[in-house]
């Protein structure tokens, strides 16, 4: 598999592309002053303590308070007592099951001064949700603060290698620290391992220093641009070619990278080349593809994306697939392709929360349990987490995945504000029922005879060309004279009435 990355600078923005074998698979937007807050580190001060909630509220200096569920408070000092064992919870996961956890006790009170780390951006109207299970990530290694441990990444399997990076961490680090090494790590000599966390140790001694002599709420680490934890987390052995298109980024990216992976510069290229870079390597056109509803599937089918408040609901339809087995075969086809292009549109488009996928049905129990095993086959590609159940008897399937950041959605579009958002706006008909409701509210406090209707052209021509008639009576019923005029800078369902004795625009007083 061939993995690239491209990151492109423009007048107002930073995007990064991460492509398999020339498929766009993920993709994130950075903004110059709107740098996210997940992985920075606030000395906060407790507002609210919610036993019934199971959570505390905690001012960060954000314009919302940030939300600490009790369940990610771990740290000795704030815990009275955890009901559910980590080894009853990871058995309860891996039956499939919810565990029901028992209230937990902290040891929490109103305006103490608490650190906490920032673990999902503040969204809709919410503030962000915190931990205070502290973790400072490198390149190579995890420098988890007031901890004593060692953890290598399941990813790596030779159990040689593991006893290998164990023994000669175990040899330089501290007891107060704990450690969890990353799946890059493999392969790496102790040299390269040790100079990555001996820059996370720095760190941490000196932002601790900061937050002890800080008064909360303030921030006391900011975690890297978008760019340097993409170089962080996804930049590995497997990544063939990592391109920048603009010299500055690119000189701060090679210093960065003789640090963390002087391996890797050898794959670090300039573009200069007058085409923008996501035109040459046709990434543009992948991006608008993955902001519509609708995605084909080559085999005719598709698959409709929805977004509520709620969760998200994917539909899977037929289309224009012509099978030629029975109902249960073709539908089986079509939901197996379905749940591959489900976990890479999950991926890609960077969509957390809960998730309802819509299979087409099917009868046969084996069916429908390899369809589920293969979505979960492909999201193992994703480096979010997730939980997915069986398929049920109606043929849904629901499933969580992590939210961390917004969407692909949310970063490249904004609600419209004509539907604000729901996608619909008045049909024709209602809107002369809301012109009808206006003119019979209005002659009831004003005496003015002479109006003109100003209305957007499509509504403006339906009026003229359909509804003659209905303005005639309009007129008739209420005494009042009505001259259509058109704005083309109203929305559809939009209207609004001006006096023609001095022009003013008229509005009812609520």
């Amino acid at each position: 598999m061939r993995k690239e990355i491209f990151v492109s600078e423009t007048a107002t923005e930073r995007r990064i592309a991460v492509q398999e074998n020339s498929n766009l698979v993920e993709f994130y937007v950075e903004k110059p002053g709107e740098m996210g807050m997940v992985g920075n580190i606030y000395k906060g001060k407790v507002e609210n303590i919610l036993p019934g909630m199971q959570a505390a509220f905690v001012d960060i200096g954000y314009d919302i308070n940030a939300f600490l569920p009790f369940s990610e408070i771990k740290n000795p000092e704030y815990l009275k007592e955890a009901s559910t064992s980590e080894e009853e919870d990871d058995n309860s996961k891996r039956n499939g099951k919810s565990s029901t956890l028992k209230e937990i006790d902290v040891e929490l009170e109103k305006d103490q001064e608490i650190l906490v780390q920032v673990i999902k951006e503040p969204f809709s109207g919410k503030g962000p949700r915190v931990t205070t299970n502290l973790s400072i990530p490198g390149h190579l290694v995890v420098l988890v603060p007031n901890a004593n441990f060692i953890g290598i990444s399941k990813k790596i399997w030779d159990k040689y290698e593991k006893r290998r990076i164990r023994k000669f961490i175990r040899e330089f680090l501290p007891d107060d620290v704990g450690i969890i090494v990353r799946t890059e790590a493999e392969g790496k000599s102790d040299t390269i391992v040790k100079k990555d966390f001996k820059i996370l140790l720095k760190q941490w001694r000196s932002l601790a220093k900061k937050a002890d002599n800080s008064d909360a709420p303030t921030n006391i680490f900011e975690d890297m641009e978008t760019i340097s934890t993409v170089i962080r987390n996804i930049l590995g052995d497997d990544v063939s070619k990592f391109t920048i298109d603009s010299r500055k980024l690119h000189r701060q990216t090679h210093n960065y990278m003789q640090n963390v992976a002087p391996d890797m510069i050898s794959r670090l290229e300039l573009y200069r080349g007058k085409t923008p870079l996501f035109t040459h390597n046709k990434i543009d056109d992948q991006i608008a593809k993955s902001m519509r509803r609708h995605v084909w599937l080559k085999s005719g089918a598709y698959i409709i994306i929805e977004h509520t408040e709620a969760m998200v609901v994917i539909d899977v339809n037929s289309g224009r697939f012509v099978g030629k087995g029975k109902h249960e075969a073709n539908s089986f086809k079509i939901n197996i392709e379905a749940a591959k292009a489900v976990a890479q549109q999950l991926r890609l488009r960077d969509i957390g929360g809960l998730i309802v996928i819509d299979f087409i049905d099917m009868q046969e129990e084996a069916n429908k349990k390899k369809v589920y095993n293969e979505l979960r086959k492909e999201l193992r590609k994703d480096r979010a987490k997730v939980a997915v159940s069986p398929i049920s008897e109606f043929g849904l399937l629901e499933m969580t995945r992590q939210r961390i950041r917004l969407s692909l959605r949310d970063s490249l579009s904004e609600n419209c504000p004509t539907c604000n958002g729901s996608g619909r706006v008045l049909s024709k008909d209602s809107v002369i029922s809301e012109i009808d409701s206006w003119i019979r509210n209005f002659k009831q406090k004003k005496k003015d005879l002479r109006l003109t209707l100003k209305l957007h052209p499509d509504m403006a021509k339906y009026l003229e060309e359909s509804k003659k008639s209905v303005m005639r009576k309009f007129m008739w019923k209420n005494f009042v004279h009505i001259n259509v005029d058109t704005d083309e800078t109203l929305g559809p369902s939009e209207f609004r009435f001006f006096s023609r004795k001095n022009g003013a625009e008229l509005k009812l007083e609520v």
